[in-house]
């Protein structure tokens, strides 16, 4: 059986997030860089449901993970 693959639109929506491109851009040039000695699901900008999504997902390796370490990498290049 196949992985699925998801869209960085389909996390934002996931994460309750507007998921437009032109959304996810301002949101990422708002919060980035993240500093590396910071988790992705620790950042400050995120509610608690979103952190633990996020870091249920990385630490499960589930099917959101490639799509979480894509916006991980892009919020730590600013």
């Amino acid at each position: 059986m196949e992985t699925p693959v998801h869209p960085l639109s389909a996390l934002f929506a996931q994460l309750g997030l507007p998921d437009d491109s032109a959304s996810i851009d301002a949101f990422i040039a708002r919060h980035a860089p993240l500093a590396g000695d910071v988790p992705l699901a620790a950042a400050p900008f995120w509610s608690p449901a979103q952190a633990s999504f996020l870091r249920e997902e990385i630490a499960e390796d589930a099917d959101w993970a490639e799509v979480v370490d894509t916006l991980n990498a892009r919020l730590r290049q600013g």
